[in-house]
């Protein structure tokens, strides 16, 4: 009995050594897998979180590089922007005729110029309108000539230096547009409500002009509204001309500000988007699209470059220097004008 007692024990002992070694070696390989998961999680992470930075990195520099671009483009286009008018958004937009004029030339020449400035806190608008036979001095010591003519030698960013420097302000954006497109823009809204003043009636072939218009309040569509804009009367010349298109911008401007105008905007932006030259892009819809959406309903203050018929060519419009800074100077606080330069 003793020695089976010890055998059974001695099998007891045994069977229970193999069973913790059983365990012993389960725990091992199940700990073995799990250290094979977890490295294979962590080289996941890894790989993942290296994949995500380099990818990260990449937009990153694409964007840099296309905001690099985006800069110098608009450098090249309206030049340096004086930080004092940071508070404003200064648009020039130009009217661009069919290239035909009274020296036979065939090149787009600005026939309408005005500068659309938004007050960016307060939404509050004011219009410029610049008469197209201003006499300029091209800069770099070169000849004089009409306002109008900038365009067709140096295009919109030639212009945008230009009237920059006539006003003594800004110019943050510009859009040019030719005649048929205007046309298109103002069937697209609709038409325009506006009181014509006298009897209009002129024709110019060579220019494709053919105006006929009758005294009244009146709904023009789109080619009637150009031939409004674009009429030019023996009495006033340009100077009624551009009264009539401050007239004109009034009207256009609480168009766009009425309710049922909304639906048609889409038509219109795709009109900007396919037939309009602009410097905006991108990165400036943000902006654009606040200060356009906090646009006040007042009336805007419209007024007309300062200055005088040459007494020895009518067709010349001479600007009033200190004219238009006092202009200026009224349609901007005077803190504008006072603000230190930025270091």
């Amino acid at each position: 009995m003793g020695n089976e007692q010890q055998n059974i024990t001695r099998e007891n002992i045994m069977r229970k050594r193999q069973l913790r070694a059983r365990r012993r070696r389960r725990a091992l390989a199940r700990l073995f897998f799990l250290l094979i998961f977890l490295g294979a999680v962590i080289a996941g992470v890894l790989f993942l979180g290296y994949t995500l930075v380099s990818w990260g990195s990449n937009i990153y520099h694409e964007y840099q590089a296309m905001y690099n671009g985006y800069t110098e483009r608009q450098q090249a286009r309206r030049g340096t922007i004086d930080p004092k008018f940071d508070g404003y958004t200064n648009i020039l937009v130009m009217g661009l005729d069919e290239g035909a004029d009274e020296t036979a030339g065939t090149e787009k020449r600005a026939d309408t110029i005005l500068v659309v400035s938004l007050e960016n806190e307060t939404g509050k608008v004011r219009f410029i309108n610049i008469p197209r036979d201003t006499w300029v001095n091209l800069p770099e010591g070169g000849t004089a000539t009409k306002l109008k003519s900038v365009y067709a030698l140096g295009g919109a960013p030639m212009m945008v230096r230009q009237i920059s420097s006539l006003l003594g302000i800004s110019i943050h954006q510009y859009v040019a547009l030719d005649m048929a497109a205007f046309v298109d823009l103002i069937d697209a809204l609709g038409g325009i409500d506006i009181y014509v003043e006298g009897d209009m009636q002129y024709e110019d072939p060579e220019a494709d002009l053919s105006i006929q218009l009758k005294q009244g309040y009146q709904h023009l569509n789109g080619q009637q509204a150009q031939q409004y804009i674009r009429f030019r009367s023996s009495e006033l010349g340009d100077v009624g001309r551009v009264q009539r298109q401050q007239r004109f911008v009034k009207a256009l401007y609480q168009k766009l500000l009425q309710f049922e105008t909304v639906p048609k905007l889409p038509a219109v932006a795709d009109i900007f988007k396919q037939r309009v030259d602009t410097s905006a892009e991108i990165f400036d819809s943000a902006h654009l699209a606040n200060v356009l959406r906090s646009m006040s309903s007042d009336t805007p203050v419209s007024v007309m470059l300062p200055g005088s018929v040459a007494q020895e060519d009518e067709s010349i419009w001479v600007p009033d220097e200190a004219g238009i800074q006092k202009r200026m100077q009224e349609l901007f606080p005077a803190d504008t004008w006072n603000k230190p330069e930025e270091e």
